[in-house]
């Protein structure tokens, strides 16, 4: 890992990993005037900004205070700073300067993607880069959606199917100008793609940070895990019961997947404790055959020889390091393993799980 040079004295280093927030959207869908607007707010104080293109956002009514080459900081407190090149060589620039007192000692980090982004890649850069993986840690992700053009583009460009699916908040943009039922039926789309993520209706741009940020396993105000509300496996599950409720659909010749997206979001739960080298060969499995279309897995699992729960996290083909927890969340003490795929059969999981011999 390598740390800025100097003595480590002089070095202003966080006390814990920062939280990274990832903004993304398809072309048109508004991103670029959610993020005008959240870079006036005061409560943006302490936050880096990360973004494609500095002449897309329109700065000179923001303000500015001062600026120095790729970096401008804002009145509110924002720090600004454009992609050059490569993300990690940016972020991992940026932390540097924080770290020699060159940039204010911002508290979070936002990264704006291009319209036509994977969020994926971005995940991968903060989970495989050592310097990253060890200074930053993934809060969530913001998907804004146009109401009065994401059917079509979900219909016609996968890219943003994507983007909705993996989504920890989804921004419904333009619903004050959408026709009368148009937000509602992309709503239930949304919905039926991604069951846990809070839907918030955004006129011109104008949201709260607070309903944004802090979506993450930590609580932002005791700093412990919050699994339950991380994890939301009860949404999950009332999605796959409502599809099977109507998979009388399916046998008449409707398919429950109706817009053809191949998008499933399930969890899968085991009361029996799961041996571990099982569980990660049955992980190993998965992601050889499968890594393309994993598109996230979140996880509490209760493991043999352990007394209180594992907590995993991956992205395709990539997971973060598990995380070891001091109690477990609730009363309840089976395994929870939420799955966000595409083109899979949830039966593929449970029938996989059970023939590893990981959920003994």
């Amino acid at each position: 890992m390598s740390l800025p040079e100097g003595p480590a004295a002089d070095l202003d280093l966080p006390d814990e990993a920062l939280p990274v927030s990832i903004l993304t959207g398809f072309l048109g869908s508004g991103k670029t005037t959610v993020l005008r607007h959240l870079l006036v707010q005061p409560a943006m104080e302490e936050t880096a900004v990360i973004v494609n293109e500095f002449g897309e956002i329109g700065l000179d009514h923001m303000l500015v205070e001062s600026g120095n080459e790729d970096t401008v900081l804002l009145n509110s407190g924002c720090l600004c700073c454009t992609v050059r090149n490569d993300l990690v060589q940016t972020l991992r620039g940026l932390f540097k300067r924080r770290a020699r007192r060159q940039v204010p000692a911002f508290r979070r980090v936002v990264i704006e993607t291009t319209g036509l982004a994977d969020p994926a890649p971005v995940l991968h850069t903060l989970m495989t880069d050592p310097l990253l993986a060890h200074w930053f840690r993934l809060d969530g992700i913001v998907t804004t959606v146009d109401a009065v053009n994401g059917g079509a583009t979900l219909g016609a460009h996968p890219e943003s199917v994507k983007q909705a699916a993996v989504a920890d908040r989804l921004l419904l943009t333009k619903a004050d100008i959408a026709a009368p039922g148009q937000a509602e039926t992309l709503e239930a789309r949304l919905r039926a793609l991604n069951p846990a993520a809070p839907i918030l209706r955004v006129a011109q741009g104008a949201v709260e940070p607070a309903t944004l940020f802090n979506a993450g396993l930590f609580d932002p105000e005791t700093k412990h895990p919050d699994v339950v509300r991380w994890l939301k496996a009860e949404a999950y599950e009332t999605a796959r019961e409502h599809e099977h409720d109507h998979k009388h659909d399916h046998e008449h010749g409707h398919d429950v997947n109706r817009h053809g997206d191949g998008i499933r979001a399930f969890c899968l739960r085991r009361e029996a404790p799961l041996d571990w080298a099982q569980f990660n060969d049955w992980v190993e499995t998965l992601i050889t055959l499968y890594g393309v279309d994993l598109l996230r897995i979140k996880g509490v699992l209760n493991v043999a020889g352990m007394d209180t729960p594992l907590v995993v996290h991956g992205v395709q083909h990539v997971f973060h390091p598990p995380v070891a927890l001091e109690a477990w969340p609730d009363d309840a003490r089976d395994s929870r393993l939420v799955f966000i795929t595409r083109g899979l059969d949830p039966g593929t999981f449970e029938q996989s799980l059970a023939a590893f011999g990981a959920d003994k």
